[in-house]
């Protein structure tokens, strides 16, 4: 997690303050539990938690002898708090709290990122309503293929961040688990009620049968929706991209007062912003691949996972973070060129039609195969630079004397092929906004 790709939010949710402060908050609830059966005297964490003025440079110093980070935390709780400290961490291990502290990390960080998908989606779909009736080329394998609505193509993107949402509603829900049940997950020195208590006061719920630690299928889970959820980022920059390139420039990146694309070249104007999200996609996959190998862990536990996380959860949750926020800021100030759309949907002088012909050939009698052939001869003629596709077929014989010069110019028709744009729009907004 580096300063130039997070913000502020998730800075402050990763940092060491905010780490140490997060398992001061897991040990003053278990403590308050611990009163609450009578193990612990009343009123020990009321007293500590005033006490505490956590310095993590101070853990980290004391961290350099005990080579144990917990161990080296309650060292100096205790140097502050005085003797009411000796209750805390009473019959827990050190996963306790560090796995329960993570779940309130991660936690926090998902709202954080649920907020970015909300604000994108918001963005999305407005320009999907702004350009339902916006007909652009559709492409496949990058060339041009039937007309669409430029519309579509952001509500297409606004639909699956909907399912990216969904997806991450579900692992946030699945990362808000804790355990207190002592060394190997038993309650050989607790009570589950005592885990209960602690983890209702921090808003998770118990661990239904943990080792030492939180199973890691609940981590992996989540990397692997962040990873999608990059994936769609990307699928948005890729496009803006293409739309950018100067033969296309359908659409593009806001370019700003005093901007610059080049060190050497001033005319240019790069899409630096869709470019930086591909790449930024690359790094959140990447943490997909260690999380899943984070799953099988020695018997009860071994460490191998913890350094893994302690650098994927950051980097992964803060540069998604990053990214939607980003992405939203290029997908409400896309600058849209509605007569290169026009020009470039023109570009092949009909061509994109194509199939619409092959249907009335077929619905007027003649074989599909047979009907293939009259279309694709007139339609590579027209590659050739032999002339407009519409003005070859209407010399085309066998052409028009099957369909007749008014059922061949219906093929032709731009409304006709996307009457039903309303229709795909209403099935991901709401028919008000469709």
């Amino acid at each position: 997690m580096i300063p130039r790709y997070s913000r502020p939010a998730l800075q402050r949710i990763w940092s060491a303050e905010h780490r140490y402060a997060s398992w001061l908050r897991v040990e003053l609830a278990a403590c308050e539990a611990m009163e609450e059966a009578g193990i612990v005297p009343a009123g020990t964490a009321a007293s500590i938690a005033p006490r505490v003025k956590l310095r993590p440079g101070r853990i980290e110093e004391i961290e350099e002898t005990t080579r144990h980070d917990v161990i080296a935390f309650l060292t100096h709780v205790e140097e502050q708090a005085g003797p009411p400290a000796r209750w805390l961490h009473r019959g827990m291990t050190s996963s306790d709290v560090l796995d329960t502290a993570f779940a309130l990390q991660l936690t926090e960080a998902v709202d954080e990122i649920l907020r970015g998908i909300d604000a994108l989606c918001s963005a999305l779909r407005e320009r999907a309503i702004e350009h339902r009736g916006t007909a652009i080329i559709g492409r496949t394998h990058g060339i041009h293929a039937e007309p669409t609505s430029l519309g579509l193509v952001f509500a297409g993107l606004y639909a699956a961040l909907g399912r990216d949402r969904a997806r991450l509603a579900l692992a946030r829900t699945g990362i808000a688990y804790g355990k207190i049940s002592g060394a190997v997950g038993t309650f050989a020195h607790l009570d589950p009620a005592i885990e209960r208590g602690a983890l209702r006061r921090l808003g998770l719920e118990p661990e239904p049968v943990a080792t030492q630690v939180v199973p890691r299928d609940r981590h992996a889970q989540l990397l692997c929706v962040l990873a999608l959820t990059a994936a769609s980022i990307e699928r948005f920059a890729l496009t803006v991209r293409h739309w950018q390139r100067t033969e296309v420039l359908e659409a593009e990146e806001p370019f700003e007062k005093g901007q610059k694309g080049s060190s050497a070249m001033p005319h240019k104007r790069n899409p630096i912003l869709s470019e930086n999200l591909c790449g930024l996609a690359r790094i959140v996959r990447a943490a997909v691949a260690p999380a899943l190998e984070d799953v099988a862990l020695w018997h009860e536990r071994d460490i191998s996972h913890s350094s893994v996380e302690r650098m994927i959860a950051p980097d992964a949750t803060a540069t998604l973070d990053f990214m939607l926020a980003r992405a939203c800021k290029l997908a409400q100030g896309l600058v849209v060129y509605p007569e290169n759309i026009q020009r470039n949907l023109e570009l092949t002088g009909g061509l994109v039609f194509s199939e619409g012909v092959l249907l009335a050939l077929v619905d007027a009698g003649i074989g599909r195969q047979e009907a293939y052939v009259m279309v694709q001869r007139n339609a590579m003629r027209a590659w050739a630079g032999e002339g407009g596709f519409q003005e070859l077929l209407e010399k085309d014989q066998e052409v028009i004397g099957a369909l007749g010069a008014e059922k061949l110019r219906r093929c032709f028709d731009l409304g006709l092929a996307l009457r039903h744009v309303d229709a795909i729009l209403e099935r991901v907004l709401s028919p008000e906004e469709a």
